[in-house]
């Protein structure tokens, strides 16, 4: 939807609103016309309801203003003496409909001291569990947000099993755009396992001010731009066209930001024509092949165990051949150091892959580009060559309509030899090189896809330990995901922390019991 039609949405509820509570307002000892204006209708009508002001800017917070609507319509029919379950239940099931009802048919009386202390036990449950499902959407919405991971495409960086918070702080929270929707769930409802939101009506793309911009080398969580399967890992092969907000979340480190020119050659990245400096926590993996000696015996598994290599494939039976996915750079000084082992060759593929994104050069993922990382405000030449790069930007990310007659390329109609970006846009690579579905296969990553930047692994479960114990990965809780050198547990502070509260706890509670005495 866009500006005009939501401008049109907004008007249309409160006339929904104004006609069907007008009445209730003249029995509150207030003007009928307080009923149609928007935004100070709402401030009238916590004042009504006896609820604090402050619960109008909820009304207006996507995702959470779908919670507070039914205790409105609730709150509304208690004030006027509809206190009955009957009254609650119809007024949620109708949507607060069953309030035109009561404004037109019902001779109700105003509470104009309404106690509005639930009345029992299970009415005080149940507020205090709305109001913690408040909180925490906008916690999970506006500020931080839990996250697993779940492929190995970071491996080392992160881990498959590592939990991390997500800040949405620092790029700067991204308004919802999908307005209804379950809360604190992504596109799918738990248990019952169907999708958890409607695709209308959708909110336009807005960002609040971050903490600071995407850089290059930052570990970024987005949602996958081509993302159509219904479910994230569902093999059916069943289809959706989702919302953008609604796209399954990835992880990947950002190698290219807005602006930059990125050329890979034999697997190494090259940004603006110079080599892609990776930090010192980043463990960049690629495929290699070792040549060993068989009449030498090699203690492989003490090696594994030492190198904490878990993702290793044997690809041939001989003896004298071992092929790995997925080595770091410290790992392969190691083999190289061991008797017995002749060679370690690192695996370059010089094939063409038509796999790889813009799926018209000979490229591979070893050896890719250049391309150009397209930047808001910024115009490209636009010809049938360049426009295999631009074309999914052009009609997906920034909806326009393309059209290409013979050697012309139109654009909404006008011909056209240029194109002037209208966002951001990134390049996503794993640090598993050979083993990650990134930017190489589908291409950029509009600015509007961007969740947020992981920032603390608060656990780490490791599947493949034996025993509750061995799975805790005890050395990656409590540790940033940034930083300089190494990261570093600060789990034992935490647990000092702990102890410090409880036992401030029970001394604050022993001196308020012996003041009574």
């Amino acid at each position: 939807m866009n500006i005009y039609q939501w401008f049109i949405f907004f008007l249309g509820v409160q006339l929904i609103h104004y006609l069907g509570t007008w009445k209730l307002y003249e029995k509150a000892g207030r003007k009928s016309w307080e009923a149609g204006i928007p935004i100070y209708n709402s401030i009238v009508l916590m004042k009504i309801i006896n609820r604090p002001t402050w619960w109008t800017f909820l009304l207006f917070i996507p995702i959470i203003n779908l919670i507070m609507f039914p205790v409105i319509w609730v709150e509304i029919l208690r004030s006027f003496g509809r206190r009955s379950t009957l009254d609650t239940f119809l007024g949620i099931v109708t949507c607060g409909l069953y309030i035109y009802y009561v404004n037109y048919t019902q001779e109700v009386i105003y509470s104009t001291e309404r106690d509005t202390t639930a009345a029992s036990k299970t009415g005080d449950t149940v507020s205090s569990l709305l109001f913690a499902i408040i909180v925490a959407t906008f916690v999970h919405t506006y500020f931080i947000q839990p996250f697993t991971i779940p492929t190995a495409s970071l491996e080392k960086s992160l881990l498959i099993g590592d939990f991390l918070f997500v800040s949405k702080m620092n790029y700067g929270a991204r308004v919802p755009m999908t307005t209804v929707a379950a809360p604190m769930v992504h596109d799918t409802l738990p248990l019952i396992h169907t999708k958890s939101y409607l695709k209308l009506p959708q909110l336009p793309y807005f960002r609040f001010p971050g903490i600071e911009k995407i850089k290059n080398n930052d570990i970024v969580v987005f949602n996958w731009p081509v993302d159509t399967v219904e479910k994230f890992f569902d093999t059916s092969g069943r289809k959706a066209d989702k919302p953008v907000d609604k796209k399954s979340n990835y992880v990947k480190r950002c190698v290219g930001i807005a602006g930059d020119s990125l050329t890979i050659k034999d697997g190494i990245i090259f940004v603006n024509g110079k080599k892609l400096i990776i930090p010192e926590r980043a463990k960049p993996q690629f495929s290699y092949k070792m040549a060993i000696d068989p009449a030498v015996s090699i203690d492989f598994e003490s090696l594994f165990k030492e190198l904490d290599i878990t993702d290793r494939y044997g690809i041939n039976n001989t003896k004298d051949t071992i092929y790995f996915s997925a080595l770091p750079a410290t790992s392969v000084e190691r083999f190289k150091n061991v008797p017995g082992i002749k060679s370690v060759t690192r695996i370059i593929h010089k094939e063409i892959d038509k796999s790889i994104f813009p799926h018209t050069e000979n490229w591979n993922v070893d050896n890719f580009g250049p391309i150009y990382i397209p930047q808001a405000g910024k115009t490209v030449a636009l010809n049938l060559e360049t426009l295999p790069f631009y074309s999914r930007i052009i009609t997906e990310y920034e909806k326009n309509k393309l059209e290409i007659k013979g050697s012309d390329i139109y654009i909404n109609g006008a011909k056209a030899n240029s194109y002037t970006f209208q966002q951001n846009y990134y390049w996503m690579m794993g640090d598993n090189r050979h083993n990650s579905e990134d930017s190489r296969f589908w291409g950029y990553v509009p600015e509007d896809h961007i969740v947020g930047k992981p920032i603390f692994i608060w656990m780490s479960w490791d599947t493949n330990g034996v025993g509750i114990l061995n799975k805790i990965r005890w050395n990656r809780l409590f540790t940033t995901v940034s930083g300089e050198g190494q990261p570093q547990s600060y789990f034992k502070f935490f647990l000092g922390l702990l102890a410090l509260y409880f036992v401030g706890e029970y001394f604050w509670k022993k001196r308020k019991a012996d003041k009574k005495v």
